[in-house]
């Protein structure tokens, strides 16, 4: 359920897709076969890309009915310290920004950095160009800075720009 929340646009289409994915599993069980000693760890492996390609399909089925909308395309320069926003922030918090993210930068980011696709994997499964991705993920990153930053000044009591 996890891998699914991360490209989901809510709990209701993760609950789908997680079920779509189980449904896989369950039928293509019997061709599961052990890439590595550990059966547990190729089994969980081999669990988690059904999840995800699942993931990747739900997205592109309902893609034309979700309105893609970036935050601005305006850059935004923040400054490293020793310690990072993202530091200060717990789990829950990183969570709910990434969630923030329109459907094709949420996607692309959680394939790029949590998951670790490499961008040519990910024009193929998106079908899009590998410039795109690039892009998209440069994009991403840039609201996610954004976002974290906009949190920091309010947890502050500052006013976000």
């Amino acid at each position: 359920m996890s891998v699914c929340m991360r490209y989901a646009h809510s709990e209701d289409d993760a609950m789908e897709i997680a079920n779509d994915g189980f449904i896989k599993i369950f039928k293509e069980l019997a061709s599961f076969k052990a890439r590595y000693e550990d059966v547990e760890a190729s089994l969980k492996g081999w669990m988690k890309k059904i999840m995800v390609n699942t993931s990747i399909d739900h997205f592109r089925k309902n893609q034309k009915y979700r309105l893609n909308v970036s935050i601005d395309d305006k850059l935004y320069h923040i400054e490293d310290h020793a310690e990072t926003s993202v530091d200060k922030l717990s789990y829950d918090e990183i969570y709910k920004v990434i969630q923030q993210l329109s459907p094709v930068y949420r996607t692309v980011f959680n394939l790029y950095v949590i998951d670790g696709f490499k961008h040519e994997e990910i024009a193929k499964q998106l079908k899009i160009s590998v410039g795109t991705s690039k892009s998209n993920l440069a994009k991403a990153k840039i609201n996610v800075k954004k976002m974290i930053h906009e949190r920091q000044k309010s947890r502050h009591g500052q006013t976000a720009i």
